[in-house]
């Protein structure tokens, strides 16, 4: 039998390693980045075309590279961070994957331009595909440039399994805004189909923060700061009261390093215990400072899980810091046994010493208890200030003639209830075969949901101008995205005035909406569409309705009178789907009385 096991080619194995390394845009992004500041730059500046489909460029001030680092930085396994197995364990830098560069550089086209602060002029080098098409002598600035270009050219398969690209972008600037936010002390520019996206300048923490989210989180943050032998914990915590359905404004940071971790993340909303509405999450922007041969950062391909040597010491002690934090601002109510006395008394009360004023109660003079009189003239002793209650009206009822009261026990036919709530999340409604049983909750989302989606692609959805415009705070991204989604918004019933950098002022609302719920709504649309926007405008409207539905439609716990529970059932079956939620769930269930005979025959 011949052999069958062979050495693949380089360019075959580089393609492999790219599978690891780049999933998507957003993987080079992450990369190059991370190269940018392990090579000490202090500027950087990210530009893209088509969601770095066409180009991923990144342009540093850093130290450079020589020719010789220019040229073996694309080789496998080639990396200047470790140099023994056991640096692994003890890693201070970001980007040291030895096939990082290679990879990129065997499914696009790279061009990387570098130089020396020292020298003179510097080094371009083009490859294509692992293949090396040129190595000039150029006259560039002190850093580096690496352009990616056409990524995935020569594997079409992978780059048909690319998303939209407002979903690639979406991916993209959340990589951005780790590396960001790690980084308050590196000014960053981030430039997208030649529309500046992002422009941070070099600042501390929390204008770092306030930068990226809008001025408005400025007044949601409460500082935490707490150094101990093994562990220093920085950063901020936003108040209970904005708290989001959502958990996008949740950052953990290790040693400038962003990671998930969701027993972290237990010991943080550990310590809201008792703040937080249901079904809300805290953001958290929390700095973790550990010695660097405790942690171990290779357990994850993308190197965002990290395993701790002492976990349980640093939960008890996250949770404990912000708890702390939280009291100390007056957030949560703390116990203090040193507490003044005369604390607890009205500051006017005690300058003054005086006593509490006592209560008048006014007599009837003329009241007396002997004298007879008829039911109708009978006097109390004490005066009543509000002389036309005529209280006795209550009773009226009990006076009536015997025919009266019988028809309170007498039983109506016409008024047989038909409807049943069970436990506040499912409506039972009588048929002539059985019952039915409705979930209350889906039900009414496939309700508003076809009701949104005529509205929104049909005929003019009503809308309610509101009295005092509403001023409403999101992050540029964030603003940019409902710009785009401006004319179906207001095809849904909204209706805008202002829309600046950071904050868009609403002036009207769909009829179905309340004031206090238009944040809730737009924060739970933004959130839907990140997870996925095809690029058909119908989806758009889909996502749209579905959001909405989610949002309004009344949750489990919500106590129905009966004519509410019989607008349910009637609304829902005049539906043109009855029987599945916008979410492909089953919205009720019928049972017959065969079905329900057998569940006592059995």
């Amino acid at each position: 039998m011949s052999d069958i096991i062979q050495l693949l080619p380089d360019h075959v194995a580089n393609q492999i390693a790219a599978g690891e390394v780049v999933q998507r845009p957003a993987s080079v992004v992450k990369e190059l980045l991370e190269n940018a500041i392990d090579a000490g730059a202090t500027n950087i500046k990210l530009l893209l075309k088509d969601a770095g489909k066409t180009l991923i460029q990144v342009i540093d001030d850093g130290k450079g590279m020589s020719v010789t680092d220019a040229r073996m930085c694309f080789e496998r396994h080639a990396t200047s961070k470790i140099k023994k197995a056991e640096d692994l364990f003890n890693l201070g830098t970001k980007g040291f994957r030895g096939e990082a560069l290679a990879s990129i550089a065997a499914i696009a086209h790279v061009e990387l331009k570098t130089k020396e602060e020292h020298q003179e002029l510097g080094t371009c080098i083009k490859i294509e595909g692992s293949k090396v098409i040129s190595q000039d002598v150029i006259n560039t600035a002190k850093g580096t440039s690496i352009a990616v270009k056409n990524l995935f050219y020569n594997i079409p398969a992978r780059r048909n399994f690319l998303k939209s690209d407002t979903v690639e972008t979406r991916h993209i600037v959340d990589e951005f805004l780790r590396v960001v936010l790690a980084h308050p002390n590196i000014a960053f520019l981030l430039h997208h189909n030649n529309n500046e996206v992002y422009h941070l300048k070099s600042t501390n923490l929390r204008k770092r923060i306030v930068a990226v989210f809008g001025t408005k989180m400025n007044e949601k943050l409460v500082p935490i700061d707490e150094q101990t032998d093994i562990l220093n914990i920085t950063g901020f915590v936003a108040k209970p009261e904005f708290s989001k359905r959502k958990r996008g404004e949740q950052f953990f940071f290790v040693n400038d390093r962003f990671i998930k971790s969701s027993y972290l993340n237990h010991a943080v909303v550990n310590a809201f215990d008792g703040l937080l509405e249901q079904g809300t999450h805290p953001s958290y922007f929390l700095y973790l400072k550990v010695p660097n041969h405790t942690i171990d950062i290779n357990i994850h391909p993308t190197k965002t899980e990290i395993k701790f040597d002492n976990e349980k010491a640093l939960y008890a002690m996250l949770r404990a810091t912000v708890k702390h934090s939280l009291g100390q601002y007056s957030i949560a109510p703390v116990l203090d046994f040193e507490r003044d006395a005369t604390l607890d008394t009205s500051y006017h009360q005690t300058k003054n010493t005086s006593s509490a004023s006592v209560p008048k109660v006014l007599v009837d003079p003329d009241f007396n208890p002997f004298k007879e009189a008829k039911q109708s003239e009978i006097r109390f002793p004490f005066k009543r200030e509000q002389k036309n209650e005529q209280w006795e009206s209550l009773y009226t009822s009990v006076l009536t003639s015997d025919d009266k009261q019988e028809e309170l026990f007498t039983e109506n036919e016409d008024k047989v209830q038909k409807t049943f709530q069970i436990q506040r999340k499912y409506v039972m409604s009588l048929i002539k075969s059985g019952v039915v049983l409705i979930h209350q909750s889906l039900a009414h989302q496939r309700i508003l949901y076809e009701e949104f989606l005529e509205s929104i692609t049909v005929k003019e959805a009503n809308s309610q101008q509101l009295l005092f415009p509403v001023k409403i705070s999101f992050s540029s991204q964030e603003i940019e995205m409902i710009y785009t989604i401006k004319t179906e918004l207001e095809n849904a019933g909204f209706s805008f005035d202002e829309f600046t950098k950071d904050s868009v002022t609403i002036k009207g609302i769909p009829v179905s909406v309340t004031e206090s719920k238009i944040t809730i709504i737009l924060e739970e649309l933004l959130s839907d569409i990140n997870l996925e926007v095809p690029d058909t405008s119908f989806s758009h409207f889909d996502v749209m309705a579905k959001s909405f539905a989610k949002t309004l439609a009344i949750k489990t716990g919500t106590k129905l009178s009966e004519k509410e529970q019989e607008a349910l059932v009637n609304d829902l079956f005049s539906c043109k789907e009855p029987n599945i939620s916008p979410f492909g769930k089953s919205t009720f269930k019928t049972l017959t009385l065969n079905e329900i005979d057998n569940l006592f025959n059995s």
